[in-house]
């Protein structure tokens, strides 16, 4: 300690000092200031120097020089009166770190602090750290998420200068870097430079996925927070808009990676999620029908809502394009045309009940049978116009002879365009993951339009009939209309192939109950023996799962397709040479390749890490 006084003046401050400590309502100021108190090379543990003010001016101060400290770090001081713990005064002090210009030039290790910068190379992002080439620091790449703890991504020990490329759609705002000397008590500096940059806003929405948990729970996944609402919404099955189902279950505001509720009774093919921004009303973000893959494809059913009032008082609408049509109507609309028979269908139960609350439900009605009717009436009179044409015409049956015989053929032909091909799916039940991969594909093929046939949505039939038979039935119609057989095939199909091809008599319960897979190879495997394969059957498989090589010799007497790379030829050998094409054929392809994409994703969740070397990016593997 240190007053700058003569002695005799030392003693007398002293006397002064310890009266006035032991005087009430007299503490001890607060430290005025801390600092290094010489230069300290590592390893040993910094010096500091602090300079207290005592209470009355005329006593000056006591300096404490030197005692160790960490960088950064919190000191505590605890002092007393004499005697001693009559008064007593804990004073805790927030030491400077490397960032401060006086603790920078005093504290060696902060000396050789790496220099970080962040440039723009066209797409691609630079970082380049300009030090020493014999200083040694530490980097990491980490996702700073408002939930939760930071989740690394990316950590090395590098020496000397380093320029690392970033892939600009690794870009994301809450993309963080941090970096630090590999010296004692050094102190890391963490930089978030993305936060608002548009790239990396657009690249977090291409990022972000819905995912169904179970049958009522979904999540939002990304890798940063998003302001963001969803809400549930009806894909009417001709296309257009999917009508959010507001008031009734409006929007709300959603956590990302958080599982969330749906308020529903029953799931329906035709419920979607719509994810939109908070700030933006009019752009939708995202949009995820959940239980097309599980169901089935879309529905031709109507939305019926009910509003309830108080006294027990209530009204019904179906919702429709053109907005929600008062039940009954006289509108020029579908479902006011039927709004009778669909209130009849409502109080015979023959609704399913979707949602239900206190201000109102929703129900889902069919309306198949409605259109089964019309088209009844139409044949019927296509029927009566034929057989008057057939009793003209068998006066000159020799003239027209040929003639009737090429418009069978047409009809045949055009019937066949018009309902589209038959098409049955077989497949190993490997994994839930492969199985709503099927029914992914499954649902895209669908649109093109294909009747597809899959025992994921017959389960009912399957468990009635067996797994043989149901196969028998679903072959012979296939094939007896001029449809296509896929086999699509996984690690599991293809030891079940080798396994049959060894053994054609395997052990009775050797597969699960509903496996039409492992069933159908004992009339699958003749066809291919006997060379009535090729034109029937065709191969499929999907990309990063298995590779065409590892089908069986025998099965690739037919063409096999890896999906979605080649998915235009397994889309043309599916609809056949006579097949007509649609328009727009490109279109419907990049469709169902992003379809399939978003799937196969779902079953890679490891996360992408840079590369080898001094370059980062999913060209370049992972070597975390």
């Amino acid at each position: 300690m240190g007053t700058g006084k003569s002695p005799k003046m030392r003693k007398r401050s002293e006397e002064q000092l310890t009266k006035s400590l032991r005087s009430p309502g007299m503490p001890l100021s607060r430290p005025k200031s801390c600092s290094p108190s010489r230069p300290t090379p590592p390893p040993a543990a910094s010096c500091w120097r602090c300079k207290f003010l005592l209470p009355l001016c005329s006593l000056g101060s006591v300096v404490f020089d030197c005692f160790e400290a960490a960088l950064g770090g919190e000191m505590r001081i605890w002092s007393y009166t004499q005697p001693r713990y009559q008064k007593e005064l804990n004073l805790t002090q927030q030491l400077p770190d490397c960032r401060g210009l006086e603790v920078r030039n005093s504290i060696q290790s902060c000396w050789a602090l790496p220099w970080l910068d962040v440039s723009t190379y066209g797409d691609d992002v630079r970082l380049v750290l300009n030090v020493s080439e014999e200083q040694r620091f530490g980097l990491s790449l980490y996702w700073n998420q408002v939930q939760g703890s930071p989740k690394p991504w990316w950590n090395r020990n590098l020496t000397g200068p380093q320029t690392i490329t970033l892939n600009h759609t690794d870009l994301v705002p809450c993309l963080c870097i941090q970096v630090w000397p590999l010296e004692p008590d050094s102190v890391r500096t963490d930089i978030c430079p993305f936060k608002e940059d548009p790239r990396a806003h657009r690249n977090l929405w291409h990022a972000a996925r819905l995912r169904l948990l179970s049958p009522r729970s979904w999540r939002l996944e990304a890798p940063c927070s998003l302001h963001a609402e969803a809400g549930l919404c009806w894909q009417a099955l001709g296309g257009g808009p999917c009508q959010p189902l507001v008031p009734l279950l409006p929007w709300e505001n959603v956590t990302v990676n958080e599982a969330r509720e749906f308020p529903l009774l029953k799931g329906h093919p035709n419920l979607c999620v719509q994810v939109r921004k908070v700030s933006s009303w009019e752009k939708l973000q995202l949009q995820e029908c959940f239980w097309a893959d599980s169901l089935g494809p879309l529905k031709d059913d109507v939305l019926l809502v009910e509003t309830r009032r108080p006294h027990d008082s209530r009204s019904l609408c179906a919702l429709e394009p053109s907005g929600c049509t008062s039940l009954p109507s006289r509108a020029s609309t579908r479902a006011a045309h039927l709004g009778e028979q669909l209130l009849l269908d409502l109080q015979s139960g023959q609704c399913l009940q979707l949602w239900d609350d206190d201000l109102g439900a929703l129900w889902a009605c069919p309306m198949d049978k409605y259109i089964h009717k019309r088209w009844a009436l139409v044949w019927l009179a296509c029927l009566l116009f034929t057989a008057v044409l057939f009793l003209l015409l068998l006066l000159k049956k020799d003239h027209v002879k040929g003639w009737l015989r090429l418009l069978k053929q047409d009809v045949r032909s055009g019937a066949a365009t018009t309902r589209g091909r038959a098409t049955l799916l077989l497949y190993s039940a490997d994994d839930a993951g492969f199985e709503r991969l099927v029914g992914v594909l499954a649902s895209a093929l669908c649109q093109l339009p294909l009747r597809v046939a899959v025992d994921l949505w017959s389960r009912r039939e399957l468990s009635a009939q067996g797994p043989l038979a149901w196969f028998h039935a679903q072959r012979l119609q296939t094939l007896q209309e001029g449809g296509m057989v896929v086999l699509l095939f996984s690690p599991g199909a293809v030891a079940l192939c080798s396994e049959w091809l060894q053994d054609p008599a395997p052990a009775p319960g050797a597969h699960g109950p509903h496996d039409a897979f492992a069933a159908s190879l004992s009339c699958v495997l003749p066809d291919f023996l006997q060379g009535r394969a090729p034109g029937r059957y065709v191969g499929a498989c999907f990309d990063r799962l298995l590779h065409p090589d590892a089908v069986p010799a025998l099965f690739r007497t037919v063409p096999v397709f890896s999906l979605p790379s080649q998915l235009p030829d397994f889309l043309g050998a599916l609809q056949g040479p006579c097949a007509r094409r649609p328009r727009r054929l490109g279109e419907t392809v990049e469709q169902v390749s992003r379809a399939l994409q978003q799937a196969l994703d779902s079953c890679f969740q490891t996360p992408r890490a840079p590369g080898p070397g001094r370059t980062m990016g999913p060209e370049a593997g992972d070597q975390t």
